[in-house]
């Protein structure tokens, strides 16, 4: 398995054991996952610059995540905008439960892989 970062919109500072936030576009942070063979090589956490934003904050947040190389963001939701914008740019997006603990899901990031793996 190839290395793969991952951007998770979280509730705050506290990287692996933080919690998967309830909206994308105005998470108070992201973790910044970066994986190799299944190992976790990075942690970074975030601030949102579009946390505060009334409208357009789930673009700016997508672009702040292609300029990062992201490779697949974890979040509860997706708005419209944000899900296309993802797509165009080949951004694989996961859908987990708000509240969900960083590390759980990593490990589904996990099994999605090699489920995809196997199925070759």
């Amino acid at each position: 398995m190839k290395a793969v970062k991952v951007a998770i919109a979280t509730k705050g500072n506290k990287g692996l054991k933080d919690e998967v936030s309830n909206v994308f576009g105005r998470a108070k942070t992201f973790t910044i996952v970066e994986m190799d063979n299944g190992e976790v090589k990075s942690v970074n956490v975030l601030g949102n610059p579009a946390a505060d934003y009334k409208f357009g904050a789930g673009p700016i947040v997508v672009k702040t995540l292609i300029d990062m190389k992201v490779d697949v963001v974890v979040a509860s939701e997706f708005g419209m905008g944000a899900s296309t914008l993802l797509d165009q740019h080949g951004i694989s997006k996961l859908k987990v439960e708000p509240g969900d603990i960083v590390e759980k899901v990593l490990g589904t990031i996990q099994k999605v892989k090699q489920n995809k793996l196997k199925g070759r």
